[in-house]
């Protein structure tokens, strides 16, 4: 962006107080403002959407400004700009009538750019403003329209079925099977299919999408993908392309391509912008072929310390108590998908030193990290968490990890090991933190090992975020919080999403955990021994100090976190009880 410009955007943002001189500042200063221009820096950051930035220097430069994403180019225009200067000027030629060629630019004020246009189309340059990444896009769909969803699904089966799967990131199917998508768009050489998969995977990569849905109907293929939490449809492929979309997917996480009658699991990792992202496949078998699910585990969403989780101070403070003791066991609880896993992953992220020796035991292993022993178990030859687990404690280890405990002999190990001079991290699936006390004593724990050896329970949801770009006010929050017992003081708001293209229409952006934190002291040991339930645990601790999940919840709706709906989905009215 010439200085001229970015001098304009800055004062008429600032003039509308969008941007303080002091968030620019932060901004201009952030490591990613080398890399990219102001205006996708902005965008980035969340100071202005791609649409009020396109007005905003429509406005500055009283200049039309065009939407490419609904502008139908004419190929015929590929021939006039080469695509080297197309992209070396960032401009993409949208029209031309007789003299005079129309081009979007992000920069309209390049005047290099356009005289460089002038002497090689010999035309009359007329520009219109557009934002770099609909630049970017239209440049790619206008030099490369083989690489779009449309163009490859267009391709005949036979091309299809003979190139599936020949080509694994440009390596034999032998070697390490690290995709790499840096450059897909530009692979030209590569099979249909293998252009589909590569295409389906980065799209999944920049909605922030952690498991993808392929689903085979009887006259269609569906994908989904899963986005803080909610499945939402991607696009559809003919049925004719279904088995050569298998076959890729088979091939490149090292499965069977011949067996079709039994569910299979697999793995296989690509490199897409200078980071690697696992990917944990699961092949079942339905009526109309096979129905795939991959889970996305992007090592770059492990958070190195609580702090990042967005959990609240006081519970943040109960869990470090925890992990800061020497030896003991740690459990957090709650049901499948609310972020148990990538909790204790980051807490072993920031625990994970020279000078400490970690081993985790795990079905499947999730995240590899470096550093850590993982282990992952094996029933058919023997290997289960019990077994595994007698062999950790002969690797004097500091830190295990047991993926989850799943039954009296495993549940009896980690005990005993916590007690021996290690911190054992483990999950288990109950509603609330004090009920994971009966449930272990229930698989058969004696209640005085449990009582010596549990030092910090906490039960997790995760709770969607309202998106920043389309939050208002919810006037209709008051009296549904009325009747949940919650008044708000005078001027106090609570807010919720509109919904916007920036969070898919949803009112929703990311999402954070809430914690029940229960720290286990000396009268709930004395409790534990006298086998108490969990009702008048929860009863002691919450007159302790402890806040449940929907009062977690409540306080992070009156921080304008969250919204009335999504606390309703969340917790439950119970769990204010006690």
């Amino acid at each position: 962006m010439a200085e001229s410009l970015r001098k304009r955007v800055i004062d008429l943002l600032v003039s509308q107080k969008k941007l303080d001189r002091s968030k620019l500042e932060e901004i201009l200063q952030s490591p990613r403002a080398k890399e990219k221009s102001l205006g996708q820096l902005l965008v980035d950051e969340g100071v202005v959407s791609q649409q009020e930035l396109l007005s905003t220097l429509a406005q500055g430069l009283q200049m039309p400004p065009i939407s490419l994403a609904r502008y139908e180019i004419d190929p015929a225009l590929a021939q006039i700009v080469p695509e080297r200067m197309a992209r070396q000027h960032r401009v993409v030629p949208v029209s031309r009538i007789g003299n005079r060629l129309s081009v979007a630019m992000a920069d309209p004020l390049n005047v290099l750019a356009l005289d460089d246009l002038a002497m090689t189309t010999l035309l009359e340059i007329s520009p219109v403003i557009a934002t770099e990444r609909d630049v970017e896009q239209a440049i790619q769909k206008l030099y490369h329209p083989e690489s779009s969803l449309e163009a490859i699904s267009a391709e005949s089966q036979t091309d299809l079925m003979e190139e599936a799967g020949l080509e694994i990131g440009g390596k034999e199917s032998g070697d390490e099977d690290v995709v790499d998508l840096t450059a897909f768009g530009m692979a030209g050489q590569k099979a249909p299919i293998v252009k589909v998969v590569d295409m389906m995977i980065v799209e999944a990569l920049k909605a922030r999408a952690s498991d993808i849905h392929i689903e085979p109907y009887e006259q269609e293929v569906r994908v989904r993908y899963r986005v803080d939490g909610g499945l939402i449809d991607a696009f559809h492929l003919p049925k004719r392309h279904q088995n050569a979309l298998t076959t890729r997917l088979k091939i490149l996480s090292k499965l069977d391509i011949t067996e079709n009658r039994l569910p299979q699991d697999g793995r296989f990792k690509v490199r897409s912008e200078n980071r690697e992202v696992d990917f944990r496949v699961s092949v079942l078998p339905i009526s109309f072929g096979n129905k795939i699910v991959m889970r996305v585990l992007d090592k770059s969403n492990l958070s190195v310390g609580l702090e990042k989780l967005g959990l609240l101070p006081e519970s943040r403070a109960a869990f470090e108590k925890a992990i800061g003791r020497p030896y003991g066991m740690i459990l957090i609880t709650g049901p499948t998908g609310s972020g148990k896993s990538t909790t204790l992953y980051s807490v072993l992220a920031q625990m994970n030193d020279p000078g400490r020796n970690i081993l985790t035991i795990e079905d499947p292993v999730e995240y590899q990290v470096e550093g850590i022993t993982q282990v992952q178990v094996h029933p058919q030859i023997g290997l289960t968490f019990p077994s595994a687990l007698r062999s950790f404690l002969r690797q004097a280890p500091d830190v295990v990890l047991v993926g989850e405990i799943r039954d009296g002999e495993t549940a009896d190990i980690a005990i005993k090991a916590s007690l021996t001079g290690q911190i054992v991290l483990s999950t288990l699936h109950t509603n609330d933190a004090p009920s994971s006390i009966t449930r272990l004593i229930d698989m058969g724990v004696d209640p005085f090992l449990l009582a010596s050896s549990l030092i910090f329970v906490a039960a997790q949801r995760l709770c969607r975020q309202i998106c920043p770009r389309c939050k208002v006010p919810d006037e209709a929050a008051p009296s549904r919080l009325k009747s949940l017992g919650i008044v708000l003081e005078k001027g106090q708001e609570v807010y919720k999403g509109k919904g916007c293209a920036y969070c898919r229409k949803t009112g929703y952006r990311g999402r954070f955990a809430i914690l029940e934190a229960m720290l286990v002291d000396d009268r709930i040991r004395e409790m534990i021994i006298a086998r108490k339930s969990s009702d008048e645990i929860k009863a002691y601790a919450v007159s302790s100090g402890m806040r449940t999940l929907r009062q977690e919840g409540i306080v992070h709706l009156l921080q304008g976190r969250t919204s009335v709906d999504e606390l309703q989905r969340v917790t439950s009215e119970d769990e204010m009880e006690g």
